[in-house]
Order: structure tokens, then sequence, then C-alpha cells
């Protein structure tokens, strides 16, 4: 089953309404795609409780920051210059899966999807 991957901007802009995002969470919940968001995203993107954070959250399979996730997620670093451990682990999670990922930094992940080509990004 095809499943995606939102990153940090991919929770923020459907937390703010964006249509393009809404329409995305729309057909994956009604497709039942499994969402994921690595534990550091949900991080980076919380700010403190809202009943829609909390919805956005309860829809969504938080992937835990396992050793291996943030081993593989090193190894990515290292490769690759100029990225963070952010963008490392939402494409080492993504990778394990094959999934899309919504993103807003295309640029970004690209440069790490050499190392994970089995990863197709998508612009939020």
């Amino acid at each position: 089953m095809q499943s995606v991957t939102f990153d940090t901007a991919a929770l923020i802009a459907l937390e703010r309404g964006d249509k393009r995002m809404r329409t995305v969470w729309k057909a994956a919940t009604e497709d039942r795609l499994r969402i994921t968001a690595p534990a550091a995203v949900i991080g980076e993107w919380w700010r403190g409780r809202t009943d829609l954070r909390e919805q956005i959250l309860t829809a969504i399979d938080v992937e835990p920051m396992t050793q291996e996730l943030a081993q593989a997620a090193g190894e990515a670093l290292a490769a690759v210059g100029g990225s963070t451990l952010v963008d490392a682990m939402v494409m080492v999670s993504a990778a394990r899966r094959g999934d899309i990922v919504y993103t807003s930094d295309i640029e970004d992940l690209e440069r790490l999807r050499a190392r994970f080509p089995s990863v197709r990004l998508l612009r939020v």
C-alpha cells in the first residue's frame, strides 16, 4: 500500500488551511493511505496544543527516532553536505516505504534523494 510522508512545511501548510495540502490530506484519508511524519518533524512543527493540531496528530503515524533511523540519517548527513538532521530523517523514513514526500524544501531534499532514489518529492 502506498503511503505518504509529511515534512514540517507540509504540516504547517495543512494547519494553515493551504488548499493544496487540504486536498492532499482529504485524498490520502479517503484512500486510507498511511500518512507518516518522523518524530523530529513533530518537534519542529508542534508549538502547543490546539484542537486542529490534535486532529492532525491523531490522523498521522509518528515514526519514532530509533537507533537504526538515527544512524541512517547520520550517514546521509555525512554523504550530503548542507542537509539538516530533520530533512535526513524525513528521507530515511520515507525511503523505508518508498513514500511520496510532501515538502516546500524540494531543493534541500532533492540533494538527499540521490541516496534515496525510491522517494518521490512533491511540493507543498
